[in-house]
């Protein structure tokens, strides 16, 4: 569904692009810039057991008119829209990450991406991958080092798929690897509801947010929060009340929240370490 032509303009302005409309590869780097910046990753909804719908009126609501962010689902099928709208040949991929995970234990297919099909050549954006979101688009050619504003990326064939690897340092780290198939709304929904709603996920019990801005990347997993500035050393805190992680919120990730929703995340937040603590002790 394509957006009106208000909406699209509240989308520009939320992610405050002001280049040229039209299906060419600089806008895209302008807007996987503007959108990776100024819209935070964030699954509040989520941790807090809120139904996450990936509906185009729901994703304009949620991400631009009251500014708050999402995950890889909401954050990649509202770009889909807004590139469908321009005239972009576009469509959506699924991957499974193996960030973190042991080599022998990859994820579901539970990640959303983006092939968009230029004159220069087929290409890769995704404005939903946490602590390590792409902050430009990748030319799909496998080996090659691409630069970023950020991290150095490669692709590179993993048996029949595409593995994305970032450089972090000195050392190549395993993202997410994915098939070419063509992915469809039917098949994100799925992978959507287990993704926030299977008692056991990763988003169901922990609170994850990200935000890159153009020398750093800002990431919080529950209470942890660390800035990454480029080519320096990470600074690591731990936030002790939902008075300091609604500051932290605010002012890192551009998330305002009511005082009753930073106390409900408080409690969750307490009775997850709790449950942890437990089952350790």
């Amino acid at each position: 569904m394509a957006l009106s032509p208000a909406e699209l303009d509240a989308y520009c302005a939320r992610i405050g692009y002001g280049g040229r409309r039209e299906p060419s590869l600089a806008a895209l780097r302008g807007i996987v810039a503007g959108h990776a910046t100024a819209i935070p990753f964030e699954n509040v909804d989520v941790l807090l057991g809120r139904r996450i719908s990936l509906a185009p009126a729901a994703l304009l609501d949620k991400l631009v008119r009251r500014r708050r962010g999402g995950y890889c689902f909401e954050h990649n099928t509202l770009l889909l829209q807004v590139l469908l709208t321009l005239g972009f040949a576009v469509e959506g991929l699924a991957g499974r990450v193996v960030w973190g995970r042991p080599d022998d234990s990859p994820g579901p297919r539970t990640h959303m991406l983006l092939r968009v099909v230029l004159p220069e050549g087929p290409y890769l954006a995704d404005v939903g991958f946490g602590g390590l979101t792409l902050t430009a688009p990748l030319a799909l050619a496998l080996d090659a080092v691409q630069t970023t504003p950020h991290e150095p990326h490669r692709l590179t064939a993993q048996d029949e798929e595409i593995e994305l690897q970032a450089r972090l340092g000195s050392e190549w780290t395993r993202l997410y690897h994915f098939a070419p198939q063509r992915q469809f709304a039917i098949d994100y929904e799925v992978a959507n509801w287990f993704t926030a709603t299977y008692p056991e996920g990763l988003f169901t019990n922990n609170l994850l947010c990200a935000r890159p801005d153009p020398d750093r990347r800002y990431a919080l997993f529950n209470r942890d929060f660390t800035i990454h500035p480029l080519g320096r050393a990470s600074e690591k805190r731990t936030l002790g009340s939902a008075g300091e992680l609604g500051e932290v919120l605010a002012r890192h990730f551009h998330l305002e929240l009511p005082i009753s929703e930073l106390a409900e995340i408080d409690a969750v937040l307490d009775r997850s370490a709790h449950k942890g603590a437990s089952a350790i002790g």
